[in-house]
């Protein structure tokens, strides 16, 4: 069956990071998504449009070279029959192409026209180079994070880039189009890694304003401070992720390690999480990880075990729902989230630069000799 986006056209300047990640989500709902490669161009990064280019599945491919008029007229041709367009330049790169949002829209006023920067289409640092440690680190998360007695850890690049830069993008597609469905005009989608990056802090922003969150690192509830909100080391090297925040879960924990629920309370002083964590760690040592993981295996105690990238595609409960799958032999994440009507597709690996140039012409109502020497 087709996926909830199947009949949407969106066209994808080729790019790094969030915006191919926004359009692979459109994809594997079911739209159709057209990726435009510089043609010539070498990839910056050497798995690019290859089999292992995860982010660049399920989409066909054109090559272009944008600064050719004749190439321009056929990029401006095939916008005026999309209904969404992604890029992930720095401000002002699309309107020297003359492809910025203005004659665009004036060509075709239904147009969603999605921009997805580090730090925004305005402001001070819009011209900026960044990446994802630079957009997390303006927004006050990122000093949130790690133990206290060190610098802010460097996290895997899952928060700025994916989270608040290319799902967000791909939230701001969907809400941008079903308003042109209803109204016939579109618009342009501003997405600012810096800003997807705060949004996804909302809670805690409440949390500060409520005096519920201090400034200092690691001496709250869910920055490692809590004794019962953690990660904790195991006598073979791995790892637990223990989290029975809720006190029903926390006195599960304590029944289960056989401890005292008179020192291990979850009311305890914020002032005595590190005597206690320290007790905790002791105990954990002492045994492997799938020790534990067996001993609180069933029970609701928020015990489970920390899992590496092959353990995480081969537990059971990832192959019980189909959470990885494999395409052209590269083990990747299932499309998600999951729709009971229309389920989500991975329609093909990634696309070799210009592999469908004809065909996509073809299939728009355009001159396929458009694209002849």
């Amino acid at each position: 069956m087709p996926g909830p986006l199947s009949g949407l056209r969106i066209v994808e300047m080729v790019g790094l990071g969030p915006a191919p990640f926004a359009a692979m989500m459109l994809a594997d709902a079911g739209a159709e998504v057209i990726r435009v490669h510089q043609r010539g161009q070498r990839p910056e990064i050497p798995l690019m449009n290859t089999r292992f280019d995860v982010l660049a599945r399920g989409r066909r491919s054109i090559a272009l070279d944008l600064k050719a008029e004749r190439d321009l007229e056929v990029m401006r041709d095939l916008l005026a029959r999309a209904d969404g367009l992604i890029e992930g330049f720095r401000p002002g790169v699309m309107e020297r192409l003359g492809l910025g949002p203005e004659p665009c829209l004036a060509a075709n006023p239904r147009l969603v026209y999605g921009r997805m920067t580090g730090w925004g289409q305005e402001g001070p640092l819009k011209d900026a180079a960044g990446h994802d440690l630079n957009y997390l680190g303006a927004t006050g998360a990122l000093a949130a994070m790690g133990p206290a007695d060190a610098p802010p850890p460097v996290p895997l690049n899952l928060i700025a880039d994916f989270g608040g830069g290319g799902m967000l993008m791909a939230f701001g597609m969907v809400a941008a189009l079903l308003g042109a469905k209803t109204t016939g005009e579109g618009q342009v989608v501003d997405a600012a890694m810096t800003d997807g990056a705060a949004l996804l802090a909302a809670m805690f922003w409440g949390f500060r304003a409520g005096g519920l969150w201090g400034a200092a690192r690691q001496a709250n509830l869910l920055d490692g401070g809590a004794y019962f909100y953690g990660t904790y080391a195991c006598a073979d090297g791995k790892f637990l992720a223990v989290a029975p925040v809720e006190g029903k879960f926390h006195r599960i924990l304590i029944d289960t390690l056989e401890l005292d629920p008179a020192e291990f309370t979850h009311a305890a002083e914020p002032a005595a999480w590190g005597r206690l964590r320290a007790r905790l760690a002791a105990i954990f040592l002492t045994e492997p990880r799938d020790h534990w993981a067996r001993l609180f295996a069933g029970t609701d105690a928020c015990v489970s075990p920390i899992l590496d990238w092959d353990e995480a595609a081969a537990d059971p409960h990832a192959r019980a729902r189909g959470a990885f799958v494999s395409v052209d032999g590269v083990v990747q994440p299932a499309p998600a989230p999951r729709f009971s009507a229309t389920p989500s597709a991975i329609a093909s690996g990634p696309a070799a630069p210009g592999a469908h140039g004809r065909e996509i012409l073809a299939g728009w109502g355009l001159d396929p000799a458009r694209l002849d020497p």
